[in-house]
C-alpha cells in the first residue's frame, strides 16, 4: 500500500512539474499560426458520418456505397463518430452511446470487422478523401476492459465507486493523474494510425482532458504521422497551444441561432470574430457548422433551429467565413428533417439530395479559389443595413471572394461600402457580373450571393 501511495505521489509531482513547464512553453508559442496543414487542407471541408444511422444496415460496407456520391459533392475529410465497441453495463437505450467505449483498440461488431474498416479507409483515401475518427479520451464506458486490467486508470468517489460526470451514467471518468494512463491512451490512438491508416482524430470534450496530456499526445501523434489532422471539440484558446489544428466554433453557432430566430442583430457576428482575434492565436482554425450529431439529436439542428430557407445563408457563412473549416452533418444534403436517436436505430432517409448541388457549388469553390482558404485575409464590408445584412471579402494569392447575406425574413435593398469593383462570377446564377463600388443590391428574405473574382 505504501509503495502504491508513494508511486502515485511521485506521479502527481512529476505531472505537476510537466504542467508548469507546458504552461510556460505554451506562453512562448502563443501567437504562432497553426502549422502542419497543407493548402489543400486549408481549402477543405469535413463531413460527419453517423455510421449507425446512415444506412438501413448501419455498417461500414453499406456506407462505402455512398463514397462516390460524397466525392462528387466535394467532401474532403470524413469524420466517423466512434467506431469502437459500446459498453453493455449501464447502457442507455437498446444500442447505447457511441461515446461509452468498451475497448479502445477494437471495432464495434455492429458496424463490421476491423478488415471491413481498413477496406473502407483505403477506398476513401483512394478517392482522395481523408478519414478521421472520433476519440473519447475523457471517459470510457462503464465496463471498459481497463476497469479490470488497470483500475487505477479511473477516478473513485468517497464511496469507492468509479465516478462519472453530468448524467453520463453509462461512462466512467479517467484519471489523468496517472502517467501510465497517458501512455496507454496514446498507444491506443497510435494503433488506429499504424494499423488502419487513418488520417487523424476528432477528440471528444477535449477541454475536459488536461492540457498536459494533449501536449504529449499531439506531439507523439505528429511524430507518428507528420501530416496528421487534429480536431478538438472545444471552444477555448489553449487547445491550439496544446497541439490541435482546429477547434469548434460553439460561440459562433450560438450567435447564429440567435440571429436566425430574430433575437439578435447580424452585428453580433462581429463580436464572434473579435473574440477570436483577441483570445486565440493568429490563424487558429475553427470548425463552423449549422448542425452536428449533438445539436441534431438534442436540439433539433438545423431543421428547427434554422428551418427551411433560413438554413442557406448560415450554411454559406460557415463555408466562407474567416478561419473556417466547415462541417456538413450526415443527411444535411438531403435534407433529413428530423433528429437522429443517440441510443436506438433511426435510419436517415435519403431520397432527393435536394441540397447536394448547393453544397457542391460551395465545396468546389473552396477547392478552386484560394480566397476561401481558412488562412485567407478577411475584410468586413459595411452596408447601410448592417443590422440585417452581413457582407465581407476574402483575399489570397491575388484571388478574391465577396459574400453578401440577408440574415432576415424580409427582402433587403442595400449598398456596400468598400472595394468590390470588377468582373465576378455569381456562384449560384453562374453568370459573370460587372460590380461597382458603392453599388446597390437587393436580396430576398434569407437571400445570399457569393461572388468569385477571376
Amino acid at each position: 500500500m505504501t509503495i502504491k501511495i508513494n508511486a502515485a505521489l511521485i506521479g502527481m509531482i512529476c505531472l505537476t512539474a510537466v504542467s508548469l513547464i507546458s504552461c510556460k512553453s505554451s506562453e512562448t508559442k502563443k501567437g504562432v499560426p497553426a502549422a502542419g496543414l497543407s493548402d489543400s487542407i486549408l481549402q477543405s471541408n469535413i463531413y460527419e458520418v453517423n455510421i449507425r444511422q446512415y444506412t438501413p444496415e448501419g455498417t461500414f460496407k453499406a456506407f462505402s456505397k455512398s463514397l462516390p456520391r460524397l466525392k462528387e459533392m466535394g467532401v474532403d475529410i470524413l469524420w466517423f463518430m466512434p467506431i469502437t465497441p459500446i459498453s453493455v453495463l449501464d447502457r442507455k437505450g437498446v444500442l447505447g452511446s457511441y461515446y461509452a467505449v468498451a475497448d479502445y483498440t477494437a471495432v464495434n461488431p455492429e458496424f463490421g470487422t476491423l478488415d471491413d474498416w481498413k477496406a473502407l479507409v483505403k477506398e476513401a483515401q483512394a478517392m482522395g478523401m481523408k478519414v478521421i475518427i472520433d476519440w473519447v479520451a475523457n471517459h470510457s464506458g462503464a465496463d471498459n476492459r481497463w476497469i479490470q486490467s488497470n483500475p487505477d486508470f479511473y477516478i473513485k468517489g468517497s464511496d469507492g465507486k468509479l465516478k462519472f460526470a453530468f448524467d453520463w451514467s453509462d461512462t466512467r471518468d479517467l484519471n489523468y493523474w496517472n502517467p501510465v494512463l497517458h501512455d496507454s491512451m496514446i498507444n491506443a490512438m497510435k494503433f488506429w494510425v499504424k494499423e488502419t491508416g487513418i488520417d487523424g482524430f476528432r477528440c471528444d470534450v477535449a477541454a475536459e482532458v488536461p492540457r498536459m496530456f494533449w501536449q504529449k499526445a499531439t506531439t507523439e501523434l505528429k511524430k507518428e504521422k507528420p501530416d496528421i489532422f487534429l480536431l478538438a471539440e472545444a471552444d477555448i484558446a489553449w487547445i491550439h497551444d496544446a497541439g490541435f489544428h482546429i477547434s469548434y466554433a460553439w460561440d459562433a453557432f450560438a450567435q447564429m441561432k440567435k440571429v436566425a430566430k430574430g433575437e439578435a442583430s447580424a452585428r453580433v457576428l462581429d463580436t464572434v470574430l473579435r473574440k477570436m482575434d483577441e483570445t486565440y492565436p493568429p490563424n487558429a482554425l475553427k470548425m463552423f457548422f449549422t448542425s452536428n450529431h449533438d445539436e441534431n439529436t438534442w436540439n433539433k439542428a438545423d431543421y428547427a433551429t434554422m428551418p427551411g430557407a433560413v438554413h442557406a445563408p448560415f450554411a454559406v457563412l460557415t463555408q466562407t467565413w474567416k478561419n473556417s473549416i466547415p462541417l456538413i452533418y450526415s443527411g444535411q444534403e438531403e435534407p433529413f428533417l428530423d433528429s437522429l436517436s443517440f441510443f436506438y436505430k433511426d435510419t436517415i432517409i435519403f431520397k432527393n439530395y435536394a441540397r447536394a448541388d448547393f453544397y457542391k457549388s460551395l465545396l468546389q469553390l473552396r477547392k478552386k479559389n484560394p480566397a476561401l482558404a481558412a488562412d485567407a485575409a478577411y475584410i468586413k464590408l459595411n452596408t447601410d443595413k448592417d443590422d440585417v445584412v452581413y457582407c465581407y471579402k476574402k483575399e489570397k494569392s491575388g484571388k478574391k471572394v465577396v459574400v453578401m447575406l440577408n440574415l432576415s425574413a424580409t427582402a433587403q435593398t442595400f449598398s456596400v461600402n468598400g472595394s468590390i469593383a470588377g468582373n465576378a462570377l455569381n456562384l449560384f446564377s453562374n453568370k459573370t457580373e460587372e460590380l461597382k463600388d458603392n453599388q446597390q443590391f437587393t436580396l430576398p428574405e434569407w437571400g445570399y450571393i457569393v461572388y468569385s473574382y477571376e
